[in-house]
């Protein structure tokens, strides 16, 4: 579980996150970093997993397990940056370790640009 202090909820944080943050794809997951000189505070962390990856039972196996993923890389990402995990439907089908390697390929991407 996330701590509250580093949860994305508004939704405004998320579309400013989506539009004006850098994005990097993998076969399961998007990420969209969005990282601000001098905004200090917890990096903060949000999902979206919508029907297209499949039912209710699926998008909280997803949901749960990029959760999982990404706690273990909160003391990783830089201080005040806003991180929206998007799953896609590959992601309903992918083990955790290939969540892993999805979501850490795409942290190497952001960070050589």
């Amino acid at each position: 579980m996330l701590p509250a202090s580093n949860r994305l909820v508004r939704s405004d944080d998320f579309r400013r996150a989506v539009r004006s943050g850098r994005r990097a794809a993998r076969r399961a997951v998007v990420l969209h970093v969005l990282s601000e000189a001098g905004h200090t505070g917890p990096p903060r962390v949000g999902f979206v997993v919508n029907k297209a990856v499949g039912n209710a039972v699926l998008r909280n196996r997803v949901h749960r397990r990029l959760r999982a993923v990404l706690a273990a890389r909160i003391p990783e990402l830089p201080a005040g940056s806003l991180t929206v995990v998007r799953a896609l439907p590959s992601s309903a089908t992918a083990s955790y370790d290939e969540l892993v390697a999805d979501v850490d390929g795409a942290f190497r991407r952001l960070s050589k640009s």
